[in-house]
């Protein structure tokens, strides 16, 4: 079954590329994006058998993101038939090809159960970002898309190293199988072991865009088009994140996890600090939210780092965020191509220009801050109740005061943009949104509400699972 979803996405990325018309490729991307969907699902009742030799297969960890994944594309699939349509006379040829092509290497991690092919399909997902970032082809967003491919492949090379060193403790193994990994982590070189989880962190941490690694996030996030931005935010970050539970594993199994701890807890806060302190006195939307992106990998380092009920919180946490953050950005491209600008200053009155539009920019913003009822604050909310159960006072309080900041920067930036009469005369009265491009928001605001009021008890069940594989 693996092995049939990915050879789908591989196959549809090709037929995309000899499709002739715009509407036949729209067809076919939400067609495969739901039969995933579908295949997904059926994950839940009975995991699939693992392929070729045990690289490839589905643990808990892997299908908690493999299904955040395939809902999210789901709903970028269809967004992105409207989004593109809006752009007259644009081929979308090369845009739903490369979206397959993503999502395929991003479904890749997930079930990449040897480390060496798990690099691998990380290093894919960059590569297939970069087109996508460049949609609008602008000056500025090609500068972004080679700043995103040279940091991104520094950040990669480094994941290599860590990698390599992580071979090398194996060396008694002879596998870099995860299973096999864990099951003699007793045999791992210890010194080398600690070389390599530096590496690690560094090179995945650049790719999930912790602090000081995130050069790339601001200018890339600013660039890529809504649809694009979503998946990159609550899709890409999550497979990097995943390669910090896979870390987080293999310390667990050699008893090295206070090693891994303070370096998680640093990178979590100063990522928390650095986000909330940038987001005052933004003047670009898409930065904005890319500052709220570094933020939320700050809050799911610093879950993980905690341990206990933390990593509960850190799990729970990705699946909040990236159905907030992929609704966030949705609304950013229904933005952008009303009033042709990412600059705040410039968009004004958009509930009144643009009633669906503008709840949705309401309900991201409560959503993406963590406000109740939305998933996000009881993750949010788990994760604090880690640091006072663990006695770290201080990076609880460091904790709420920055989230506080951030919550201040946001309102007063989004409730400005919201309010009032739009600049254009033109707009100022309420102009027709197409159901494709609001019912993906919807859908994706209804799922972040529902993670707030009710958490369904099979994901409780899975989250509670894999939060005991690395001893909560």
């Amino acid at each position: 079954m693996i092995l049939l979803v990915l050879g789908l996405l591989l196959a549809g990325g090709g037929v995309e590329l000899i499709l002739p018309k715009n509407g036949l490729r729209n067809i076919l991307l939400i067609s495969i994006a739901l039969i995933h969907l579908i295949c997904v699902a059926s994950f839940w009742f009975h995991l699939p058998l693992d392929a070729i030799s045990g690289f490839l297969g589905l643990d808990l960890f892997g299908l908690i993101i493999l299904s955040i994944l395939s809902l999210l594309f789901f709903a970028v699939s269809v967004y992105s038939a409207g989004y593109v349509g809006n752009e007259k006379g644009r081929s979308n040829r090369i845009f739903t090809a490369c979206l397959l092509f993503l999502f395929f290497s991003m479904t890749l991690v997930t079930v990449s159960q040897h480390l060496g092919l798990f690099w691998v399909a990380v290093a894919f997902t960059t590569l297939m970002s970069a087109p996508l970032i460049n949609f609008h082809h602008r000056p500025q967003a090609l500068e972004a898309t080679w700043k995103y491919l040279v940091i991104g492949s520094v950040g990669i090379a480094l994941a290599l190293l860590g990698t390599f060193f992580l071979a090398i403790s194996a060396i008694q193994i002879k596998s870099l199988v995860l299973s096999e990994v864990l099951s003699h982590a007793d045999l791992l070189s210890i010194p080398w072991l600690k070389v390599g989880v530096i590496f690690l962190v560094v090179g995945y941490g650049t790719k999930m865009g912790l602090v000081p690694m995130h050069g790339w996030k601001p200018a890339t996030y600013g660039e890529a088009p809504g649809p694009v931005g979503a998946l990159l935010a609550g899709g890409v970050t999550n497979c990097a994140f995943l390669a910090f539970l896979r870390i987080s594993q293999v310390c667990h199994a050699a008893n090295q996890t206070e090693f891994l701890r303070p370096i998680l807890l640093a990178l979590g806060i100063l990522s928390i600090a650095w986000a909330s302190l940038s987001m005052l006195g933004q003047v670009d939307f898409n930065r904005l939210l890319a500052y709220s992106s570094i933020e939320h990998m700050g809050i799911l380092i610093l879950g993980l780092g905690l341990g206990g009920i933390g990593i509960y919180g850190s799990l729970f946490h990705a699946v909040n965020n990236a159905f907030s953050k992929g609704l966030i950005f949705l609304v950013s491209g229904n933005l952008f191509q009303q009033y042709h600008t990412k600059r705040i200053r410039d968009i004004q009155g958009v509930l009144r220009a643009l009633p669906f539009t503008g709840g949705f920019l309401i309900v991201s913003f409560l959503a993406v801050t963590g406000i109740p009822p939305f998933g996000t604050f009881f993750s949010e909310f788990i994760i604090l109740k880690a640091a006072l159960n663990d006695h770290n006072y201080g990076i609880a309080f460091c904790y709420l005061l920055f989230l506080s900041v951030v919550f201040i920067a946001m309102a007063s930036i989004i409730l400005r943009m919201a309010k009032g009469l739009p600049e254009d005369a033109t707009m100022e009265n309420p102009q027709k949104e197409p159901l494709i491009t609001t019912i993906p928001a919807l859908f994706l605001a209804a799922i972040a509400l529902l993670l707030g009021l009710c958490v369904p008890p099979f994901l409780d069940h899975v989250l509670r699972q894999s939060s005991a594989l690395l001893g909560s």
